[in-house]
């Protein structure tokens, strides 16, 4: 029996099988990356990496240790209590797998350093506006940058190869995520 495809499905089926050898892989209409292309990493990057990697294995949830990996290699002058602020984005935000603790870490540790420390600074709502959309587009290419490296931000899906939550192989994918998310703050904080 033949069967006769149509030029879509041809292309897709050979975007797939390109994929795959790119280590790509779709299931259920997720993209996951098998070996994603890592671009070399700034000093500076592997530092907050390597921290942010090493508070993972001390007990601290994905976003605390973005965010207090870049605490730690910039100066603030915050109280290091600031770190509360990440506490409730682990697991997803609560473990809900929703949005990956690590990439809101990331948002966070960036915000420290990009964020409006008065928003009020501008007189008019106008002016405010104006600023963010300003002020938005690191953190936008950063996380497109992420996205496009992992093919997804939700925790679900970024998890969803390891059945058991505390599988000694979802820790590791989970400390690479976080090691990659701190190196992208840094590397977007940059001026």
């Amino acid at each position: 029996m033949t069967c006769s495809l149509s030029e879509n499905e041809r292309d897709r089926i050979a975007l797939s099988a390109q994929r795959e050898d790119e280590g790509i892989r779709v299931e259920r209409g997720v993209v996951y990356m098998e070996n994603p292309r890592e671009e070399p990493m700034s000093e500076s990057m592997q530092d907050v990496s390597e921290r942010a990697m090493n508070y993972f294995r001390e007990g601290l949830n994905c976003a605390e240790c973005v965010m207090r990996s870049y605490m730690d290699t910039h100066e603030f002058g915050l109280p290091q209590e600031i770190i509360a602020l990440a506490s409730g984005y682990g697991g997803g935000m609560g473990k809900t797998k929703n949005c990956c603790g690590a990439i809101n870490g990331a948002m966070l540790a960036l915000g420290l350093k990009k964020g409006r420390r008065n928003p009020f600074e501008k007189e008019t709502p106008q002016e405010r506006t104006a600023e963010l959309q300003i002020l938005y587009q690191p953190f936008g290419e950063m996380v497109t940058e992420i996205q496009n490296h992992y093919g997804t931000l939700l925790c679900r899906e970024l998890t969803q190869p390891f059945s058991d939550w505390n599988s000694k192989e979802r820790r590791k994918f989970c400390q690479k995520l976080i090691g990659f998310c701190a190196a992208i703050a840094a590397k977007y904080a940059v001026d």
